[in-house]
């Protein structure tokens, strides 16, 4: 069971900038597919990207929004520029074993951290 641990999280003014990270413990995260995904009450769980080797992302956040990895910290990023007030949302990171496509499903979750942006 892959345990995925976020960080990052907080409160931001519009067109301000925040990092989210995503990590394990036990397990090597280039060995999966780490997708990011957001949710506001409510409303549907909105995939935003999806990183193997190439990152994809939504259009919502195309250009914006950058997803990472460092190897050698084992950890992911989700770095968000120029926030906008309809990015507030809770953000989870998730995974799944090897390459595959984040719109089919993720195996294991993050508990998720709330970007809150706000004037």
């Amino acid at each position: 069971q892959v345990q995925l641990v976020q960080s990052g999280g907080g409160l931001v003014q519009p067109g301000g900038s925040l990092r989210l990270s995503c990590t394990t413990s036990g397990e090597n995260l280039d060995y999966y597919t780490i997708g990011w995904f957001r949710q506001v009450p409510g409303k549907e769980r909105e995939g935003i990207s999806c990183i193997t080797g190439k990152p994809a992302y939504a259009g919502t956040v195309l250009g914006r929004f950058t997803t990472s990895r460092d190897s050698a910290k084992n950890m992911v990023y989700l770095q968000m520029n120029n926030l906008q007030l309809e990015d507030t949302a809770v953000y989870y990171c998730a995974a799944n074993f090897g390459v595959t496509n984040c719109a089919l499903g993720m195996a294991y979750w993050g508990k998720g951290t709330l970007v809150s942006v706000s004037s």
